[in-house]
């Protein structure tokens, strides 16, 4: 009797009948996708600057000639609590604009008195002797002056940086006629006014440079601060008219060009071999590309020199009335200036005055932007940018521009004519073949961004984000 063989359970089904798809893969290509790179975003601020050809490298911006003086921003350090302003910082005070001795301003940091304020507490009384000059360190103050029936009137938010009271230590017997309250904890330094003069009577050159102040103040000038062009209005009958003529700036800005580089490697293998259906060299270039304008929009934004965030006017920097950006933040940073075409922000902060809004009962329109919809405030566009920069403690600024030459706003500049041009402002220049077989390709971005005149471009600084 013959032993017959029975096949395990569900061996039929287990067996093979036609070739995997692991084995045919290897007969055949994939269906692909060109590589794909995160960090790749709409760089709306490079779409909507419109671009200036530089041909000789160097951007001029004249302006008529100004007879304001400086009251920007000053920087203070801090170590262990104690507060110090930056001696080259005092500059920025109109009465110190343009003096250099370094031995009287560290003289007069010196002399600088800290105090804290808790929220609430005013810092200085309206109708009381003005003999002190203020600076905030840190915090947020109000300045409040009665208004015409009694009620108070906010003038200015001031912020980290902000000062006032310059003219106090100068100018002897005035009285306050503003008060300033603290809206935050604030740390102040102030200077008063027999330091300021003890420092004056020690130094000949700070004497001087008073002098030439006083008579720069006494000159006509615009509300804006410009020389003044004498005109007459409404005269009858033979009047004998002004002469005039318009002054420029002796010494107007420069812009020069930036430039963003980095060499490029492709060995010969891959790009003689693998090849196919996608050309490596061009995708590793465009990929590069990229990264490129994702740093040129970073650079136009936060470098120190000429990045925008780093070069608002003093007069156009605003503060949010309560933290978070709302509604009558962005009015009034609307309001600062003739045709508003932008608003940047980071999402976040786009976010948070959405909330407000809804807070409010607000609802902001949509407009549409490059074929694509976007929120508005107002008219104006409000897009994302993800290179203004968020601080630790939740803080981030909103920036507002004007765009053109032919409306004095904000531009781009750029080459024209770079040799092996690829793009516009951008040239890919072939270095050569090393002795590893590796190919080697310079690719540079050109570029910087000029602000015609100041109010093309305003800012909302200190915007909380996290409420």
């Amino acid at each position: 009797m013959t032993k017959q063989s029975h096949a395990p359970h569900g061996a039929e089904l287990e067996r093979q009948l036609s070739l995997s798809t692991a084995a045919a893969r290897k007969l055949t290509t994939t269906t692909k996708s060109a590589p794909q790179m995160q960090g790749i975003t709409a760089r709306w601020l490079l779409r909507m600057l419109p671009w200036v050809d530089v041909s000789g490298g160097v951007y001029r911006v004249n302006r008529r000639l100004s007879y304001a003086l400086g009251d920007g921003i000053i920087a203070c350090t801090e170590v262990g609590g104690a507060a110090r302003v930056i001696p080259q910082e005092l500059g920025e005070l109109p009465f110190l604009r343009g003096f250099d001795d370094v031995d009287v301003l560290e003289a007069l940091a010196d002399r600088f008195v800290q105090s804290e304020h808790a929220a609430g507490d005013l810092i200085v009384t309206a109708g009381h002797p003005a003999d002190q000059l203020f600076l905030i360190v840190h915090g947020k103050a109000a300045k409040l002056r009665a208004g015409k029936y009694g009620d108070p009137l906010e003038l200015a938010l001031l912020a980290d940086g902000d000062h006032f009271g310059d003219r106090a230590v100068v100018d002897a017997d005035g009285l306050w006629d503003f008060s300033v309250k603290a809206v935050t904890a604030c740390t102040v330094l102030a200077l008063p006014r027999r330091a300021f003069q003890q420092a004056l009577e020690d130094s000949e050159a700070l004497r001087t440079h008073l002098v030439s102040v006083s008579a720069r103040l006494q000159k006509p000038q615009d509300k804006d601060g410009q020389a003044a062009i004498e005109l007459s209005a409404g005269q009858k009958g033979e009047y004998e008219l002004p002469t005039t003529f318009v002054n420029y700036e002796r010494h107007p800005r420069e812009y020069e060009l930036s430039v963003a580089q980095t060499i490029l490697n492709v060995h010969t293998r891959v790009a003689d071999l693998y090849n196919g259906p996608m050309d490596q060299t061009k995708e590793q270039l465009r990929l590069t590309i990229e990264a490129l304008r994702e740093r040129q929009e970073a650079e136009l934004l936060n470098n120190p020199e000429f990045g925008l965030l780093h070069n608002v006017d003093p007069k156009q920097r605003l503060q949010t009335r309560s933290g978070a950006p709302t509604p009558d933040d962005m009015d009034e940073l609307l309001c600062r200036r003739r045709k508003t075409q932008l608003f940047l922000a980071p999402a976040q902060a786009i976010a948070a005055f959405g909330r407000e809004c809804n807070r409010r009962g607000v609802y902001p329109e949509t407009v549409m932007v490059d074929g694509r919809p976007a929120q508005a405030w107002r008219g104006v566009p409000i897009l994302p940018c993800n290179k203004i920069p968020i601080s630790e403690s939740g803080t981030t600024s909103i920036l507002a521009m004007r765009f053109g030459q032919d409306h004095q706003g904000v531009i781009g500049l750029r080459p024209t004519g770079l040799p092996d041009e690829y793009e516009p402002g951008l040239n890919v220049r072939f270095m050569g073949i090393n002795e590893k077989a590796v190919i080697q390709y310079l690719v540079s971005a050109y570029y910087s961004v000029a602000i015609l005149i100041p109010d093309a471009l305003g800012m909302l600084d200190n915007v909380e984000i996290s409420r």
